[in-house]
């Protein structure tokens, strides 16, 4: 199973808070409480079935693993089972990734996995 899946599965169970360099399911509380002490938080909505996503997924969990990104949350959402979630944010398509610093979004990219543009999402979530 895939990490995030796995993550996510977890997160919702135990209804565990996020922490930084992680990657858990959102949670509007949360989300709410990054926001609040203006921490980098990326929204990730995924499916699994998604090759997108997939290389999305490993870009992040390399970057995570690195000092600079010790800091930045990565809330998943499920493209499938949380459309009037991923809906809120003005999301029409999976593999979408909003970067946010507070209640600014940073950056956004939707249905493209190159690592560049992936990396330039979470560093905008860093500014």
């Amino acid at each position: 199973m895939r990490i995030f899946a796995t993550l996510a599965a977890l997160a919702i169970a135990f209804a565990a808070p996020a922490q930084a360099g992680s990657v858990s399911g959102f949670r509007t509380q949360t989300f709410e409480a990054l926001q609040a002490r203006h921490r980098p938080v990326v929204l990730f909505v995924h499916a699994p079935w998604c090759p997108i996503c997939r290389a999305q997924e490993k870009t992040i969990t390399r970057l995570l693993a690195t000092p600079k990104y010790r800091d930045v949350t990565v809330l998943t959402i499920d493209f499938d089972s949380q459309k009037a979630l991923w809906s809120r944010f003005g999301v029409r398509q999976q593999s979408t990734l909003i970067g946010f610093r507070g209640s600014m979004e940073t950056g956004r990219l939707s249905f493209d996995a190159d690592p560049t543009r992936v990396t330039a999402v979470l560093d905008s979530t860093l500014r």
